[in-house]
């Protein structure tokens, strides 16, 4: 049912949803706008995440691992190379900036990025409500039109709150994908939990574990798996004949260029399925080359010493999942004969990606009144607003991996989400002014 306005609730400019690096990164947007008009932070902007804290894959955060993308293409850096918030300020804050520098890196620590992103929030930790689940968007209509959205949202102590605002922005990220039959229990996870999971198994006592996937972090998982259980097997299960390498060259790199979210967004509907699937290789099923190379001479060492615990099960596939009180029962098929082999892991990890959240299934009252395309997905404009029927006042913004049919393969990545971040601020600030 929808809303009657009330003229006695407070109305803020803008609520976000999610507060991982995308809206992070708007939280800055927004506050460099404020700023260059002369006015402090804008106290009716708020954002809810449903973590207790910030946090962004934290069970990905290995000891040694390195961002994919360059430190430049942080949460402002490429939209104001000046701003306060930019990895290199937060070096110079924590005086390791003569030292990063000397490390002739481009690519940050993993653990060092995601203290970098902790840093920015804190400048923002009164604009947050954390833990608190957004469950439903609702249209609040004046007359005929719909002017505002009321967001009801659930504290970890349950109680619910409503709150009324003229703009939503979504940024909720990904949520970890596991295959058709898989499901999470106390030895099977998806490897996003990896270090919350393997903190509490005895390093001496694990005799053998399982990965599924062929990305990056499958690649990842195995290698730590490997290196940090050191009686333990670790059997990696691939479609492919092995870890393919991610195409990070300069040319292949411009996919992710600001300006190439113009071609893309302007680019006939075929021409856009042709470059996400020209370019899929440099984000998606890829390894990066270094990892792979290691992964290959650890394999080949084992093989030579005849001391094997690191088996690559290439071009197979599991069909067979039975868990047990203290173990899980595997069989793996080889995909050119059929042949099965049947293992038995102490924990089996599904490294095998995520999928979008779907924006819609909060915005159910408001279905009705949003364009969707051709698969149900709902049309963006360039500033990757919702396009909605006219009756529809207020603003309603997706950005992350929801927008990557619309706006290319840099919509759910770090690589723009500087700019991205500005246009959906810009936007925000240019509507309010009609």
């Amino acid at each position: 049912m929808t809303n009657n306005h009330r003229t006695d609730q407070p109305i803020k400019d803008l609520i976000g949803i999610g507060f991982g690096p995308a809206n992070l990164a708007l939280a800055t947007a927004i506050d460099e706008l404020s700023q260059g008009a002369g006015k402090p932070f804008r106290t009716d902007v708020i954002f809810f995440e449903k973590q207790p804290e910030f946090g962004w894959h934290r069970g990905m955060l290995i000891d040694g691992a390195t961002l994919q993308v360059s430190f430049l293409k942080d949460l402002v850096t490429l939209r104001n190379p000046t701003s306060r918030f930019s990895f290199t300020a937060y070096l110079h804050h924590k005086n390791r900036l003569v030292d990063f520098i000397n490390s002739k890196t481009f690519y940050p620590l993993r653990t060092e990025f995601h203290d970098y992103l902790e840093w920015v929030a804190g400048h923002f930790a009164p604009s947050v409500a954390y833990g608190h689940e957004v469950l439903a968007v609702r249209p609040v209509r004046v007359g005929e039109a719909v002017r505002y959205l009321e967001v009801e949202a659930r504290g970890a102590d349950g109680r619910l709150t409503t709150h009324r605002t003229r703009n939503v922005v979504f940024g909720t990220g990904l949520a970890p994908h596991l295959p058709d039959g898989g499901a999470p229990s106390r030895r099977i996870w998806h490897s996003g939990e990896l270090l919350q999971r393997t903190r509490s198994l005895p390093r001496d006592d694990a005799q053998a574990f399982a990965v599924v996937g062929a990305g990056q972090s499958a690649a990842e998982v195995a290698e730590y798996l490997h290196q940090s259980f050191p009686s333990a097997d670790v059997h990696a299960v691939l479609t492919r004949y092995g870890y393919s390498v991610a195409d990070d060259s300069p040319f292949a790199n411009r996919v992710f260029d600001p300006s190439a979210v113009d071609e893309f967004f302007t680019a006939p509907e075929d021409v856009k399925r042709r470059l996400l699937g020209y370019h899929g290789n440099t984000n998606y099923a890829v390894v990066d080359l270094d990892l792979s190379q290691s992964l290959f001479r650890t394999a080949y060492r084992e093989t030579v010493s005849g001391a094997r615990r690191l088996h690559l099960h290439n071009v197979s596939r599991v069909s067979k999942v039975e868990e047990a009180q203290e173990h899980v029962n595997l069989t793996v098929g080889y995909l050119p004969d059929s042949s099965e082999r049947h293992l038995r892991v102490d924990a089996l990890i599904y490294a095998t990606g995520y999928r979008p959240a779907d924006p819609l299934s909060l915005l159910t009252e408001l279905e009705s009144e949003i364009k969707k395309d051709d698969s149900g997905r709902p049309v963006l404009t360039r500033d990757y607003r919702v396009v909605t029927t006219e009756g529809v006042r207020c603003g309603i913004y997706v950005h992350g991996a929801n927008a990557e049919h619309s706006h290319g393969l840099s919509a759910g990545l770090l690589s723009n989400t500087a700019v991205r971040a500005g246009e959906i601020a810009q936007s925000v600030t240019a509507h309010a002014a009609l």
